[in-house]
């Protein structure tokens, strides 16, 4: 007897993914000219690929620099002032597909800067340090914010002075409570400390409906490019719902040894930037290993 195979329908990319790639799509349809991506438009390789297949380049940072009067995609992720100030230096037609959240999380972070800095204040950001979206968040304040990815970046902060805690938007909700609870304690008396809860509802969301999914099957395939900050958290909390749970970027990664004993129901869910049709694929990888029928094409 087959296993039921069940893709989760609350994966997939969520709202500043899909508006990313719905922009990319739409500029490469309007006409030939060529059109660059400043860094992966999504951590997914495969997904990038596709795009790649369609005309996009991605490039980095130091060949950005050398364009000139070019037409350059700005992803979900958001930029730095910085970089917005060399695009219009050099020409640039921006297509900014900077994700609503962070776009608020940013002009919020720039606006406290602005108030704090003349009182010696200091901006925290509770985020993954080098990661695309913190990398624009610092940017709005000179580069001065301060970074808390792990317990000692904590002593970086002088509790004697005001301080305004940020978080990544794709933070765990849980590590951003706990985070404040600790800031809060080793404030000094008379200094000022605030915090502004900046987290995605799409995303922390899916943290526990994930669990909630994996617990409902005897094997879980958790489907993400290894790049992914947000894919490593969510894969997480699949293991709390289920330890038989594997996370594989590609359907190449799904092996029969992984599917020995044969469960009697398999789950399969992503990240944030895993598209739907990459689970698809997943599934169909697993019903050719097992030699079970594919579904007709409707």
């Amino acid at each position: 007897m087959y296993p039921t195979i069940e893709i989760d329908q609350q994966s997939g990319f969520c709202f500043g993914v899909i508006n990313a790639v719905k922009h990319a799509e739409q500029e490469l349809a309007k006409d030939s000219r060529e059109l660059y991506c400043l860094g992966d438009i999504v951590h997914n390789n495969q997904e990038v690929e596709r795009l790649e297949s369609k005309g996009m380049q991605t490039i980095d940072y130091e060949t950005f620099k050398t364009l000139e009067g070019k037409r350059v995609l700005f992803r979900a992720h958001g930029e730095a002032p910085a970089i917005y100030k060399l695009a219009r230096e050099r020409n640039i037609e921006l297509v900014d597909a900077t994700c609503p959240v962070v776009l608020a999380l940013q002009k919020k972070v720039r606006r406290k800067f602005s108030e704090l800095e003349p009182l010696g204040g200091q901006i925290v950001i509770y985020g993954k340090k080098g990661h695309a979206e913190v990398n624009g968040l610092v940017g709005q304040t000179d580069g001065k914010a301060i970074v808390v990815q792990a317990p000692e970046d904590i002593e970086l902060i002088d509790f004697s002075r005001p301080v305004a805690l940020f978080s990544q938007t794709t933070q765990s909700l849980t590590g951003f409570n706990e985070l404040i609870q600790t800031l809060r304690e080793r404030m000094q008396e008379g200094a000022r400390f605030d915090y502004q809860d900046s987290i995605c509802r799409q995303v922390s969301n899916r943290m526990p409906h994930i669990q909630d999914f994996s617990s409902q099957h005897e094997l879980t395939f958790f489907v993400a490019g290894s790049k992914s900050s947000n894919g490593k958290v969510l894969f997480g909390y699949c293991q709390k719902g289920n330890a038989r749970s594997y996370f594989v970027s590609s359907p190449d990664d799904v092996q029969m040894e992984m599917l020995t004993p044969i469960p009697r129901s398999i789950g399969i869910c992503g990240a944030t930037s895993t598209p739907m049709w990459q689970m698809e694929e997943v599934a169909t990888r697993v019903r050719e290993l097992l030699g079970m029928p594919q579904p007709s094409a409707e």
